[in-house]
């Protein structure tokens, strides 16, 4: 009676905690909103952009907002509205290539980690150490100086880094569902290990990888943003926000912030939607857990 009690209450808090966070909230469907707004206009701005991004006219340079440049233009002329609109979708792009590789292969290491255990288990716990000490952003630094600057190095760096941001979660999650009754079940009826892996612990642990691969867009994108601002990442005269900010720092000196200011306001929007949505979805993993 006692264990029927206390099951009872932990099921009444889980119901609790679900009506809390199922819906994401206020702010997780405000995030949303922004990230789909966002991304439409990476989408679909561009083509309705009828100016050229990256069209100079120096004797246009550091105008204010007006009819024909809606936020003014740059030191060389041009149209800072183009080249936010066009600029978000490296700036997308990236980050959104990033958190796809290395949760795809994080993922992968960490399912057959669990299941192989022994050996394989432990080389890949130390190599995922090994590759979590260094700062995805060195790697990046390094491979840039080793391959050239621009986007793809970048990428392929910062996606070899996080394997292990995903991985380890992955891991956790995938080691407690391997110890299930359920797996013991399956595992008795002679079901492949590739099988209950890909078909029962995956799917039971997917609401997790999806909060963690959003939250990891958002460092993905401050890092290639932080990589075009220093010029290692989007080269120019590819828009890019990151790298509006770098070539922006000088207007700030001459008294016209706007290209700088934009291009970090937007950077800022996206982190914040982004961890916003990874903490609600997070939250809601946890309770459905």
């Amino acid at each position: 009676m006692t264990a029927l009690a206390a099951e009872g209450r932990m099921v009444a808090r889980t119901a609790r905690r679900m009506r809390r966070t199922g819906a994401l909230g206020l702010s997780g469907w405000t995030a949303v909103g922004a990230l789909v707004l966002i991304v439409l206009i990476a989408a679909v701005g561009p083509l309705l952009n009828s100016v050229d991004p990256n069209a100079v006219s120096l004797s246009e340079a550091y105008q204010n907002p007006s009819a024909a440049h809606l936020l003014g233009t740059d030191a060389n002329g041009r149209d800072l509205f183009a080249r936010l609109v066009d600029g978000s979708r490296t700036a997308l792009t990236g980050p959104f290539l990033v958190v796809l590789v290395s949760t795809i292969l994080g993922t992968s290491l960490a399912l057959a980690a669990v299941w192989f255990g022994g050996w394989f288990d432990q080389v890949s716990v130390r190599v995922m150490d090994a590759v979590f000490a260094f700062p995805g952003l060195l790697l990046a630094i390094l491979a840039t100086a080793l391959f050239g600057s621009g986007l793809t190095a970048a990428v392929a760096a910062l996606s070899i880094a996080y394997i292990p941001y995903i991985g380890r979660i992955v891991r956790s999650a995938a080691l407690r569902e391997r110890n299930l009754p359920y797996v013991a079940a399956l595992r008795v009826q002679g079901v492949h290990g590739v099988l209950i892996s890909l078909k029962h612990i995956l799917p039971n642990i997917s609401g997790l990888i999806v909060a963690n691969a959003t939250l990891a867009f958002g460092f993905a994108l401050m890092d290639l943003a932080g990589l075009s601002f220093i010029g290692l990442g989007v080269q120019a005269p590819t828009p890019d926000w990151g790298a509006m900010v770098g070539t922006g720092m000088s207007g700030i000196l001459q008294g016209f912030p706007d290209e700088a200011l934009f291009a970090s306001a937007l950077i800022v929007i996206t982190v914040a939607a982004v961890n916003v949505l990874g903490d609600r979805l997070t939250e809601r993993s946890e309770a459905l857990s």
